[in-house]
């Protein structure tokens, strides 16, 4: 089985993940913003991933604190989850619409983490939660976990709708490379 639980303590956050990659897409748990939780719910639904995450945090301070750490400790549960990366495909793509907005995402689980985002979020927050902590949340995510993911962001008005195109356009992608194609280590390096 390809899972993992990683739990990560500070001064200012408490965050434990639990990520089963070969899931039926359910989601359980908390985080100190409710679109933030939609988020992840949306993303675990598109990857096809089992997740459940509880994140405390200064949120008397802001949001920014839980949602790094929250990408931090999801993004080294991932790496973990997936072992050696034996037979998966390593390369993923996904546009996806949501009404106006059109996201585009695409991941290589190359073992070299780098998050690059192309065009800007059409606004500043959702609710509880800022627009830039999208890209704090994946600039963490891949590092940790070790993969490359380039986003562009291609129309979008709604903020809403924006953001939740980019989690599903990246859960889809993700989707797609981890998925088991074969029983090598898909690299000529013989290692990811």
């Amino acid at each position: 089985m390809r899972r993992a639980e990683i739990a990560r303590k500070t001064r200012e956050t408490d965050i434990k993940v639990e990520i089963e990659l070969d899931g039926k897409g359910s989601f359980e748990g908390f985080t100190v913003s409710g679109f933030f939780n939609h988020m992840l719910e949306a993303f675990a639904k598109h990857a096809g991933f089992d997740l459940v995450v509880e994140a405390r945090g200064d949120k008397e301070v802001d949001a920014h604190h839980t949602v790094e750490d929250t990408g931090i400790v999801l993004g080294r549960a991932f790496s973990e989850a997936l072992g050696d990366k034996r037979g998966i495909r390593r390369f993923g793509d996904a546009v996806v619409p949501m009404d106006e907005a059109l996201v585009m995402a695409a991941v290589d689980i190359s073992g070299r983490g780098g998050f690059f985002l192309d065009g800007v979020f059409p606004g500043y927050a959702v609710g509880d939660f800022p627009a830039e902590l999208v890209e704090e949340f994946f600039i963490a995510f891949s590092r940790e976990a070790g993969i490359t993911l380039h986003m562009r962001i291609l129309a979008g008005k709604n903020l809403h709708h924006t953001i939740e195109a980019a989690f599903k356009a990246v859960a889809r992608a993700l989707r797609e490379a981890v998925s088991v194609e074969g029983d090598d280590i898909p690299s000529t390096k013989g290692v990811l």
